[in-house]
């Protein structure tokens, strides 16, 4: 006899009729994403840039090209009810003091610009849906600061605005828009980084490990979820106790 989900349990999952953009799709936490989303019943449209393997192909740094995008995903799921904002780039390293101007400004657009202009190319189509959301991921160098990567901190603490800005205005139309702030997760990227240097930046994290992309993934399907029905504007830490002032006076 198969086990059958709670009423409870079903609460925290996206509807299992929800109609879900992800984009990023085919990075680490896309690929989980797409994977839980379709797992919990959702219908899935995949966006990457060109040459990705996704279902959409886009170069999303470009205003015209996002909106082409979603408009193919929309035709692809028979409309939307959600969008995951996943895509990112996290590789231009550099002092801030020498940081190269063409650098800083493509990564704000990849990692910034394309998130608002799904979000804004979305919205006719979230505005129809009777259970409207957009989650947008952030990072804790957006919270935080990261030092050598100026651009990619300045980007993901513009998510935090994008987010905050976003659930001001659409609140009337029926839009929910949070955003989760991860810390160092286990993507193959990250995997693939030197002990040394994961170990160095572990040494900050209370909890003392990475997060599992299922530790990220979860707390994105929560705010999806109707269990999160009356939550916006938010940005959910998810870093294992990051920033916590753990080195009190006591022994």
């Amino acid at each position: 006899m198969q086990p059958t989900e709670s009423p409870s349990s079903a609460l925290t999952m996206p509807r299992p009729d929800a109609r879900v953009i992800v984009t990023g799709s085919e990075g680490g936490l896309g690929r989980a994403l797409v994977n839980a989303l379709c797992a919990s019943g959702a219908a899935v449209c995949g966006v990457d840039r060109p040459a990705s393997g996704a279902a959409v192909e886009a170069d999303l740094t470009k205003p015209d090209h996002c909106a082409l995008a979603v408009e193919r995903a929309a035709h692809r799921l028979g409309g939307i009810d959600a969008v995951v904002g996943a895509a990112g780039v996290v590789d231009t390293v550099h002092r801030a003091a020498t940081f190269p101007a063409a650098s800083f400004r493509a990564d704000l657009d990849a990692n910034l610009s394309s998130q608002f202009f799904v979000a804004q190319a979305a919205y006719e189509h979230l505005r129809a849906s009777p259970a409207a959301s957009i989650v947008m991921v952030s990072s804790l160098a957006g919270l935080d600061g990261l030092v050598g990567q100026v651009s990619y901190a300045a980007a993901k603490a513009g998510i935090v605005g994008v987010v905050r800005s976003l659930a001001a205005e659409w609140v009337g139309d029926g839009i929910r828009v949070n955003g989760v702030a991860p810390g160092l997760f286990a993507t193959p990227k990250v995997m693939g980084l030197p002990d040394a240097t994961r170990d160095r930046i572990l040494r900050a994290v209370p909890m003392a490990r990475l997060a599992s992309l299922d530790e990220v993934v979860g707390p994105i399907l929560y705010l999806l979820s109707r269990a999160a029905s009356y939550v916006t504007g938010q940005i959910l830490r998810i870093d294992g106790g990051a920033g916590l002032g753990v080195h009190g006076l006591h022994r």
